[in-house]
């Protein structure tokens, strides 16, 4: 009988309205009210009782790095029949933009004088399709359709963690990857018995590498957008590995912290500056816009941060994404807020609202980035969490739509909780 109370409970407080009592969000792992920023705010969280149809951005990534989302293809014609099947999952599915990775790693999903045609794409790196260009095909595909194409790029990883250290692994490149030619511009960082390799952030050939590739994208293809994802610096401390870079390309003789996000925020208003120029010569915009880690910095740490207790991309990966929003670097800004409503150290509705807050006054459009992989995997992530948060978003002014994280998650789910959560969300945006 109590278990039978319990479920009643919990269903009770998504849904039940009178004069007196609000809708709220359910903590679903203890049967009450889930609480407004986890360990640090216990007010219960409004839910609004309708999605309330509106112009905004129905995103999605897909994934090309390990072939999370898209297979090696041995032909054109391959390649043309597996996008086209995204292309017709993404309309029946009401999405309106595509993000799709065609730099996974120091590689490209197009012919560039830059990068070497991705491993992920040919099954090997280097080589060619021919005459056939991919990107271009996969441009035309979308606007045919009607959807945004942003082109999404990681800046700086050469790997993917490989058990081979810098020596041996640099030689398994092709001999037009950027790493191979200069090895002395990429870091290496040992964790147990793998090795990450990125290229070093304070290295000026680096920054040139980065815009070099951001203008041949943008001035050779019609995107919509260029895309950064997460990663800048490592997530783990990388200690003293960028010692000498420190040294020689320092001129401001700026504190270690301090030069790193320095070296990283030159990339973010270099990017935002050539592609300004390259719209106003092509006149048409292309966006620039970053998906960072939700949390920039904790408030107990600064008086700018949010109600979380989380690892902090400003201290750790030395990316001070609330500087790009308030210097109007990015056009767009696409966090990555993949916890529950009833998380302890990172609560949705807090960390949310903390966007809002960020990108309020300013002309960079919010969109926030969900976890469509999260559904099932905990007692927290039930199959209606991502249905609240697109509620919960509906009802704020600053919020412009949302991206989801990944397509085979959305479109191949892989438990009945995400299968259940995925048709919510589904019959939610065709009201649109």
């Amino acid at each position: 009988m109590k278990g039978l109370l319990t479920s009643i409970l919990l269903l009770c407080i998504p849904v039940c309205l009178s004069s007196s009592a609000q809708r709220v969000v359910p903590d679903t792992s203890k049967g009450k009210p889930a609480r407004y920023a986890g360990n640090f705010s216990a007010k219960p969280i409004p839910l609004p009782d309708r999605y309330t149809p509106r112009r905004e951005l129905r995103g999605i990534w897909v994934a090309t790095i390990e072939n999370l989302d898209f297979k090696v293809s041995s032909s054109p014609a391959e390649f043309r029949q597996q996008f086209r099947k995204i292309v017709a999952n993404l309309k029946t599915g009401n999405f309106n933009a595509l993000f799709f990775q065609v730099r996974p790693l120091n590689d490209a999903f197009y012919p560039s004088r830059y990068n070497p045609s991705s491993r992920f794409m040919l099954g090997k790196e280097g080589g060619s399709m021919g005459g056939f260009d991919p990107l271009k095909f996969m441009v035309e595909e979308c606007r045919k359709n009607n959807i945004e194409f942003h082109a999404w790029l990681n800046p700086y990883r050469v790997n993917a963690k490989s058990p081979l250290p810098k020596r041996q692994y640099l030689p398994t490149l092709s001999s037009k990857n950027f790493a191979w030619k200069y090895p002395e511009t990429v870091l290496e960082r040992k964790t147990g018995k793998v090795y990450s390799l990125f290229l070093d952030p304070g290295n000026p050939k680096v920054r040139e590498h980065i815009f070099n590739t951001v203008r041949e994208l943008a001035n050779n293809y019609d995107i919509d957008g260029i895309h950064f994802d997460d990663y800048f610096y490592l997530y783990d401390d990388i200690g003293t590995i960028d010692q000498n870079s420190f040294r020689r390309h320092n001129p401001q003789r700026l504190p270690l912290a301090q030069w790193r996000r320095n070296n990283v925020d030159q990339v973010i208003s270099g990017v935002h500056r050539d592609l300004q120029q390259i719209s106003l010569r092509k006149g048409r915009k292309i966006q620039f816009g970053v998906s960072p880690f939700g949390i920039w910095a904790n408030k107990k740490n600064t008086k700018y941060g949010s109600l979380t207790g989380g690892k902090e991309s400003y201290f750790v990966q030395f990316a001070d994404t609330r500087k790009w929003v308030r210097s109007g670097w990015v056009d767009y800004i696409a966090p990555q807020i993949y916890w529950p409503f009833s998380h302890d150290v990172a609560a949705y509705a807090a960390l949310t609202d903390w966007w809002c807050q960020t990108v309020r006054g300013t002309k960079v459009r919010l969109y926030i980035g969900h976890a469509v992989y999260q559904l099932g995997s905990s007692r927290k992530f039930s199959e209606n969490e991502l249905y609240w948060q697109l509620l919960y978003n509906n009802k704020k002014p600053e919020i412009s739509g949302s991206i989801l994280f990944r397509y085979s998650n959305f479109f191949h789910p892989s438990n009945p909780v995400m299968v259940s959560g995925v048709k919510k969300v589904r019959k939610l945006w065709q009201k649109q």
